[in-house]
């Protein structure tokens, strides 16, 4: 694929690919709970903290989150922010009546509750069915559904591009995977 170099082209390839990212990473309004499971974990009451180390499961539902390890942060309202870091870190969610599943994976994942934020960093990639976004940092806000790609992060990590592939809408193959 030719690396996208305008940036008009690229804002309208993002709003394109929008509806192939995750609708939302954890529900704090569901009445189903999330589960974590580990070879080993730390919690702290004092500052509602958790870390969780080795085959790290995530789990509400069917949502799934797995990564080498996971650092819990609780705040006054329950379930704060999650940081997961692996080699990489997975982030899968199945396929809803609207949308195919969704598997991502990066070096670190972000989840804030509170922004409604889901971060992809380092390495970043995020599939649905055939569709696919690559960059060094992926964020997606699951309310307002916008999505930020970028080829670098912070630190200069990166080939400075985002790349997408994203399959024509003819292509059954792409739709409900």
């Amino acid at each position: 694929m030719k690396p996208v170099s305008n940036p008009l082209r690229c804002l309208l390839l993002l709003v394109a690919l929008a509806p192939a990212l995750p609708a939302a990473a954890f529900d704090m309004n569901s009445d189903e709970p999330i589960r974590i499971t580990a070879d080993s974990a730390r919690l702290d009451d004092n500052r509602g903290t958790a870390i969780y180390r080795g085959n790290v499961d995530v789990r509400q539902g069917e949502v799934l989150l797995t990564a080498d390890r996971v650092d819990v942060y609780r705040g006054a309202e329950g379930l704060d922010r999650i940081h997961a870091t692996g080699q990489p870190a997975t982030y899968d969610r199945p396929a809803t009546a609207n949308e195919g599943a969704v598997h991502a994976e990066a070096l670190e994942i972000h989840y804030s509750a509170g922004e409604n934020l889901l971060r992809f960093e380092r390495k970043a990639v995020v599939q649905q069915g055939q569709d696919e976004f690559r960059g060094a940092v992926i964020t997606y806000g699951t309310t307002n559904r916008i999505v930020t790609g970028e080829g670098q992060d912070d630190g200069g990590e990166g080939s400075g591009r985002v790349e997408m592939v994203i399959q024509p809408r003819g292509n059954s193959s792409s739709s409900g995977n």
